[in-house]
């Protein structure tokens, strides 16, 4: 699937902070672990979904993996 949004400049430039401080992390993963986060806090149930949130706030760990 892909994905074009309208991003505020200062939400870009802190996405870039971010990943030029974290190299284990790219724009893809970033997105991701953002959506997932935000859709599993706001109530959405959903066993891949907690995992894929899971596995990008914890990687590595066995058992989990992004989508």
């Amino acid at each position: 699937m892909s994905l074009q949004a309208r991003v505020p400049e200062e939400l870009v430039l802190s996405m870039r902070r971010f990943l030029e401080s974290h190299p284990n992390w790219d724009q893809y993963r970033l997105v991701q672990a953002a959506l997932a986060g935000f859709l599993v806090q706001n109530g959405v149930r959903n066993r891949e979904l907690t995992r894929c949130y899971l596995a990008n706030l914890f990687p590595g760990q066995s058992g989990l993996r992004p989508f």
